[in-house]
């Protein structure tokens, strides 16, 4: 197929024509199939679908390509021969995020009547204490070969982190935009590497769309925006999770796995990264089901699901899990298809269930969960309980960031078992020597 030439956005410094992203090799429509250079830009200009990365991936011995992996470095980097990045991207200053632990939940699989092996990929172990970190590393790779000298984002928060962390580490500015009305943890974690961080009066939605105006404006020049302009190269980190997890289970792939829903673009990078550990013969060709988790207050994509659309409508958001917040989720309808095409399902959970779920998981697993990993466990348990997820099977759930980011979430109903003089007489009497 020919490779059409289009006009960037946010022009870069440099000629995109030569520029080293390891295996990548052009941008392809998800819609239409029309491939373009590599550059950063990432809509189609003949139908306006959305652009995602095409690959040269490795051919040969799967054996030769797992035992190359299992040697490189325990981070994001052991998979360079599969992302768009520089082979040489190890040397470069990074965070260094990924190789997270996939922790074998047997005590919560006890607690949800899961025989088949229940397993929690736990991101919050990240840099930045969120799976944002990933995404964001691949983002920086894509800046530097396009020459931008400015990071930015619009972000629920752990993005804003993860944005500001990458760039004071790299050595770009960062500049990023967030609501108004963030949980004040992310707040103060966005603002502390020294970037610049303005809120915007209005929800994500809102934020997002004064970024795609400020985009095509000259202030915007060289600047790139990880998930607007950059966003094929930043979404393919998440297929990092995907490789982690086949790799961590003995290159298998899970039966069952349950990941949260924002923008949908972490599913839809899931997804792909199976379908390459299939193609590339790392993994066994085998059915999965792949189920998405949203917070009732903000559930477009489990609305359509549950209702049978195609087209996901928009909502305003209104739920503890923010960093879940986002009413236009731009891959929505590839949600749809993906948990259709796989046998799977997308639900919601409300907010008092979302804080049940992180209490659940931190007292079976010791594991604190923010909203989204709440959303997670808590659709989990709904799934199961209707008989949508097989107990018997392998299942993988994801808990997407650390708990401490959400205190305000768990904090009204989470304190002190007892307040006593500190005296035995008195611990005797609040009965907890033999509870």
């Amino acid at each position: 197929m020919a490779v059409h030439t289009v006009a960037t956005t946010a022009t870069p410094s440099q000629d995109t024509s030569a520029v080293d992203l390891g295996p990548a090799v052009a941008l392809s429509c998800r819609e239409c199939g029309e491939r373009f250079p590599l550059g950063p830009v990432f809509a189609c200009v003949s139908c306006f679908g959305p652009l995602e990365v095409a690959y040269d991936l490795p051919t040969g011995d799967p054996e030769a390509l797992r035992a190359a992996i299992e040697a490189g470095p325990a981070n994001i980097w052991r998979y360079a021969p599969l992302l768009p990045v520089p082979a040489d991207v190890a040397t470069k200053p990074s965070l260094n995020p990924g190789f997270t632990q996939l922790v074998k939940a047997d005590h919560l699989a006890a607690e949800l009547g899961v025989t088949g092996g229940l397993y929690v990929k736990d991101d919050s172990g990240n840099p930045t204490h969120s799976f944002k970190d990933r995404v964001v590393a691949i983002a920086v790779e894509a800046a530097r070969a396009f020459g931008f000298t400015t990071l930015s984002c619009s972000s629920t928060g752990n993005l804003a982190g993860a944005v500001g962390a990458a760039a004071a580490r790299a050595g770009f500015r960062s500049c990023v935009f967030i609501p108004h009305d963030l949980e004040q943890g992310k707040v103060v974690m966005a603002a502390v590497y020294g970037g610049d961080l303005v809120g915007i009066e209005g929800n994500y939605d809102d934020v997002n769309r004064f970024c795609s105006e400020l985009i095509g404006d000259p202030l915007g020049e060289g600047w790139g925006f990880v998930n607007v302009n950059l966003r094929p190269y930043y979404g393919e980190g998440s297929k990092s999770l995907a490789y982690e997890i086949a790799e961590q289970l003995g290159w298998r792939l899970p039966d069952q796995i349950v990941i949260p829903v924002a923008s949908g673009s972490q599913l839809t990078k899931i997804d792909k990264g199976f379908k390459e550990l299939i193609a590339l013969g790392l993994v066994e060709d085998r059915p999965y089901k792949i189920f998405g988790a949203q917070a009732e207050g903000c559930s477009p994509v489990s609305t359509a699901y549950k209702a049978g659309h195609d087209v996901v409508r928009p909502q305003k958001p209104d739920t503890i899990a923010k960093s879940l917040a986002i009413g236009n989720p731009a891959d929505g309808p590839y949600v749809l298809d993906i948990a259709r095409r796989t046998g799977g399902a997308v639900e919601d959970v409300d907010d008092a269930q979302v804080v049940d779920a992180i209490k659940l998981l931190a007292r079976t697993e010791g594991i604190f969960a923010e909203t989204a990993g709440g959303v997670t466990v808590g659709v989990t348990r709904k799934l199961i309980e209707a008989g949508l997820i097989d107990p018997s099977l392998t299942t993988v759930v994801l808990n997407t960031g650390d708990g401490l980011k959400t205190l305000d979430a768990v904090a009204p109903t989470t304190g002190p078992t007892a307040t006593i003089r500190p005296d035995l007489d008195a611990f005797r009497a609040a009965g907890l020597a033999t509870s």
